[in-house]
């Protein structure tokens, strides 16, 4: 992917300025301890001036601090661009997995063995293509694996063409590479397959609404995953909670009940 790429650049630039700092500091207090060893020699040999010492010490001091501001620029330049990538990450999930791409797929790929390469990513697969847009974080809370192992192999298979993937907002979705346009486009739409499903059940249930719990039952899915298209749903005001609770009731929107008309429609004339 192209932000794994471009995560790769900004890591090696960081840490180039940091070591490059680092030598700096090394260097200057070499160069110094050399120009002291040379001006206790001389002066076994002849009596300075008084006025000529207090200039050396001025002219070392002034380089020494010269070497100190060289060192102090790139030394935190670099340390704040590497708290900067990590504190996005954090944030972010589309720069957190560039940056798990760029620093732990290389290390993972060497000591993962090809049978659980291909038991991995043939579960990823298989899941890929029953929850067709899923973002990294649910794909892999479902799957119960690590966040590089995710990583590593997403990349992976994306790169041989197998997996697709975009970016939605702070979010970056998968999906099996073998989807029409068409079913790509609606896969962004927020109502279809297991989204419209759960509109179904909250129109069935009216204004009382139904809980996390019942939709889950009914419709037969794993928390996670219900937990995903819920939080979907929301963020585009299609359902809303029936009441003032830590863990509502949840109800069909105005908008919700329009899209899950116009979607009906769509699907009936397929």
């Amino acid at each position: 992917m192209r932000e794994v790429r471009l995560m790769q650049v900004s890591l090696i630039i960081a840490v180039s300025m940091v070591v490059a700092g680092s030598e700096i500091i090394d260097f200057s207090e070499s160069d110094a301890n050399e120009e002291n060893e040379f001006e206790s020699e001389a002066l076994t040999f002849a009596e300075a001036d008084e006025a000529g010492q207090e200039e050396a010490v001025g002219r070392d001091n002034t380089g020494g601090d010269d070497g100190g501001r060289i060192n102090f620029g790139l030394f935190t330049g670099g340390t704040a661009m590497l708290l900067s990538i990590f504190m996005g990450s954090v944030v972010l999930e589309v720069m957190k997995v560039a940056l798990l791409g760029a620093i732990v797929t290389p290390f993972l790929s060497t000591m993962i063995s090809v049978r659980d390469d291909l038991l991995t990513r043939g579960r990823i697969l298989g899941y890929l293509e029953g929850n067709a847009g899923i973002h990294f974080s649910a794909l892999r809370d479902a799957l119960g694996l690590a966040n590089g192992v995710t990583a590593y192999h997403l990349q992976i298979l994306e790169s041989k063409g197998e997996v697709l993937s975009w970016r939605n907002g702070k979010l970056r979705r998968y999906a099996v590479s073998g989807l029409s346009s068409e079913e790509i486009a609606r896969i962004r739409n927020p109502v279809s397959g297991t989204r419209l499903a759960i509109l179904q059940v909250l129109s069935e249930s009216g204004l009382v609404g139904a809980t996390g719990k019942n939709i889950q039952i009914k419709l037969k899915i794993s928390r996670q995953l219900l937990s995903h298209h819920m939080r979907e749903l929301r963020i585009n005001d299609l359902i809303e909670p029936a009441e003032e609770k830590k863990r509502p009731r949840w109800r069909i929107s105005s908008k919700g009940i329009a899209a899950l008309a116009n979607s009906l429609e769509f699907s009936q004339s397929q």
